[in-house]
């Protein structure tokens, strides 16, 4: 019977595509046969559900032609094979790391690893992100940097792990002898619990201390609360700094947000370049999707692509997910990716919003400002019309899912234009507070409204 399954599977590979052969037939095992009953094992539950849902009927018609008729699937999940026993060193009995397929490459860096695809020219650069970059690769480059320290502040999925790996394989790849050391602050603070259990501080303390050129610590907002070892961590930065050694650190939140910081730990971690990284605008995150695109060899039109970075708007990783998510429903669907395949893609990952409409939002802002319907959407540069207009603009944009073209058309200007105004209306909220309070004024009359 075995046999027959191999003859079946010769057939299935002529009928399927590569990858789909290779990603679901050929993982199938054949376990056993009985008067009426073929059945046949998956690697996992995902697995036989969506065989079982997809290509059931396919197998059962390719066991047809073998002369097996009338024979009901049976498809179950193979056990799990036992794991090889974890050893001190993460590895496989030679002191190395295991290696997953398909995963990215890894450099070691001390005491973890470095993403080889986390480099500079990979990393998108727009407005929110430019300063952070410029100051990263000074460092990594050792040219014209005014400090032996940098501190990357930006929330989840901004880049900042990105750039903080990128200087050190910049560094490594410059000088492969150079003594990188990349690690989290929970890993740093786990590590010193350890030492001091097995009365191995010394080593510990050599390690970070007089062991290493540039230090990459990641996610300080960790160190809440831990008072031993920020005060390790601050005599080690001491230590670093006397060396003239480059220190590297990321956050989410500043240090003044952190709770339980010691001050001598602050002005240690303060006394370098603080540099914070926003979230990307529209032209960043377009440019980010064709970026990915390209290294996912996926093809992206320009009309889908505009749609994505028009309407996900979070963070990089969502981006990422969305293009993934788009990929996969393309390729198990076999369909084409464009607009309609876009917009139900994008409606089953982000929930609904209440949306306003654009006019809902001219009548709020005229009746606010006291300003004519004609003359909001004129083409009066004063300053009585202008403002009340970015205004508008800015506010369609965030309570409507509107393209840039379709507001465009609704006050009379193109593209660009508003896109302009948009911005502008962006950076004026961050620094004028009376125009801040005007803003968040009118989102609540707006979100009231369409509550």
């Amino acid at each position: 019977m075995e046999a027959v399954w191999n003859q079946v599977k010769e057939l299935l590979k002529e009928a399927m595509d590569e990858k789909t052969y290779s990603l679901w037939v050929k993982p199938l095992q054949f376990l056993d046969s009985g008067e009426n009953t073929i059945c046949l094992g998956c690697p996992n539950k995902f697995s036989r559900n969506w065989v079982q849902e997809n290509y059931s009927s396919l197998l059962l018609r390719q066991f047809s032609k073998a002369g097996l008729n009338d024979h009901k699937l049976i498809l179950k999940v193979l056990p799990r094979r036992e794991l090889p026993k974890l050893l001190p060193t993460g590895g496989n009995g030679n002191g190395k790391q295991l290696i997953l397929p398909n995963m990215p490459k890894k450099i070691r860096a001390g005491g973890g690893y470095l993403n080889a695809r986390f480099t500079f020219d990979k990393f998108v650069v727009g407005e929110c992100n430019e300063f952070a970059y410029l100051v990263s690769k000074a460092i990594a480059d050792d040219s014209h940097y005014p400090s032996r320290s940098l501190f990357l502040l930006a929330k989840t999925g901004l880049g900042k792990s990105h750039l903080i790996q990128a200087i050190g394989n910049s560094i490594l790849q410059k000088k492969p002898t150079a003594k990188v050391l990349y690690v989290t602050t929970e890993d740093f603070t786990n590590e010193m619990v350890f030492a001091l259990k097995n009365n191995l501080i010394d080593r510990f303390k050599n390690k970070y201390r007089k062991l290493c050129d540039i230090l990459l610590l990641e996610e300080l907002h960790f160190l809440s609360g831990k008072e031993k070892t920020q005060i390790e961590l601050s005599y080690t930065l001491d230590s670093l700094f006397n060396d003239e050694k480059k220190v590297i650190f990321t956050s989410p939140l500043t240090l003044e947000e952190i709770p339980g910081m010691k001050k001598m730990l602050i002005s240690r971690l303060a006394s370098g370049v603080v540099t914070s990284i926003e979230k990307p605008g529209l032209h960043t995150r377009l440019e980010i999707l064709k970026q990915k695109a390209r290294e996912r060899q996926v093809s992206l039109p320009e009309d889908v692509a505009w749609f994505l970075a028009e309407n996900v708007t979070q963070d990089v990783r969502q981006l990422e997910g969305i293009l993934a998510s788009l990929e996969a429903v393309s390729f198990y669907l076999k369909k084409e990716i464009n607009m309609g395949l876009a917009k139900e893609t994008l409606r089953q990952l982000i929930p609904a919003r209440h949306l306003a409409t654009v006019e809902d939002i001219q009548k709020i802002v005229c009746k606010y400002f006291k300003v004519d319907m004609e003359a909001l959407k004129s083409r009066s540069r004063k300053k009585a019309i202008s403002y009340p207009r970015c205004i508008a603009i800015y506010l369609c944009r965030r309570y409507t899912d509107k393209s840039l073209e379709f507001i465009g058309r609704s006050f009379r200007r193109n593209h660009s234009t508003i896109l302009y105004d948009c911005e502008k209306t962006t950076k004026n909220i961050k620094i004028d507070e009376s125009i801040r309070r005007e803003v968040e004024f009118l989102c609540r009359q707006i979100e009231n409204r369409i509550a």
